[in-house]
């Protein structure tokens, strides 16, 4: 298939928290960093995120869209069921990086229902390597964005020890939604392309600690981890939700949480501490689960604020 295109501190505030409220309802151009439009509902669930699978589910009034594939084809059957969808009415797969942890299931949803994949040309042929499948692929350039139905996708490079790893910002009728996951560090760019959100998927992927003490992974592996091209580590995460914080910002869920190097309260109370040093107190972190889906959130609840 062709191509489909090409730090803050606390004094950097002058207006306290949510003064901009006052327009949250009109519908505001592309320009201004959010499409929010009155009465527009826009579901957003994460199906599951952890080191051993990461698999999201957008849906607004003309597209269906997943973000990444990292369970088996049953299992995102099964997860979908339960928010009473199915993979048939599918409109797009989304992919990260070619980390079976994110295609995992990619091969059976996407193949044999036929939905097109978007994904840049590295990624497809690491993952049709891995999946030994070919796949419908929508190949995009990094740093490129496009659309699908009335979402517009912007993706950008994150460092992470794939391929051609991306991050996206899915800007929405209703408003912006981020994906941070599987990255080292965010660079200045990558928090500058996430800064419109209203909702943000970050990882957290180990307490420090835990990870050091940690007696089933060889140091290698840690120091894979511990890089800059590895994964976030709570405070990593913590300082990330800072730079990028405004009042835009509502929701953060914290992502591909490690079963052995992290605590879900530990990560969050990480998270929730910094971002209320900070004043931030108006942003709600939330845990997100490898086993379960988390609660569908309507994304216009939220409240858009203008910028």
């Amino acid at each position: 298939m062709a191509a489909v295109g090409a730090g803050a501190s606390p004094d950097a505030w002058a207006a306290p928290w949510g003064t901009r409220n006052r327009n949250r309802n009109r519908d505001v151009t592309a320009g201004d960093g959010l499409r929010s439009v009155a009465g527009v509902s826009v579901q957003f669930t994460i199906l599951g995120s952890g080191s051993s699978g990461n698999c999201a589910y957008l849906e607004t009034p003309s597209a269906r869209i997943l973000i990444d594939a990292g369970f088996s084809g049953r299992q995102i059957r099964q997860r979908l069921a339960s928010i009473g969808r199915s993979p048939e009415t599918l409109t797009a797969i989304l992919v990260t990086h070619e980390h079976i942890d994110h295609i995992q299931g990619l091969g059976v949803i996407a193949s044999k229902l036929d939905v097109p994949v978007y994904c840049n040309r590295l990624t497809r042929e690491a993952a049709e390597g891995i999946l030994e499948c070919k796949l419908k692929a929508a190949i995009f350039q990094t740093g490129a964005s496009f659309e699908v139905g009335d979402v517009t996708v912007d993706t950008f490079s994150v460092p992470h020890d794939a391929y051609d790893p991306v991050g996206f910002l899915l800007r929405t009728p209703a408003g912006d939604l981020g994906f941070l996951t599987d990255l080292g560090h965010a660079t200045k760019l990558v928090q500058e392309r996430v800064r419109s959100a209203q909702l943000l998927v970050l990882e957290a992927n180990h307490d420090l600690k835990l990870l050091q003490s940690d007696t089933k992974r060889p140091w290698a592996t840690k120091q894979r981890i511990l890089s800059r091209h590895g994964h976030l580590s709570n405070d990593a995460a913590a300082t990330v939700a800072c730079e990028i914080a405004s009042d835009r910002l509502r929701r953060i869920y914290l992502g591909h949480l490690s079963r052995d190097c992290n605590r879900p309260e530990l990560a969050r109370q990480t998270v929730v501490t910094k971002l209320t040093e900070l004043g931030a107190t108006h942003i709600e972190v939330n845990n997100t689960s490898q086993d379960t889906p988390c609660a569908t959130v309507d994304l216009s609840s939220l409240g858009p604020t203008s910028g």
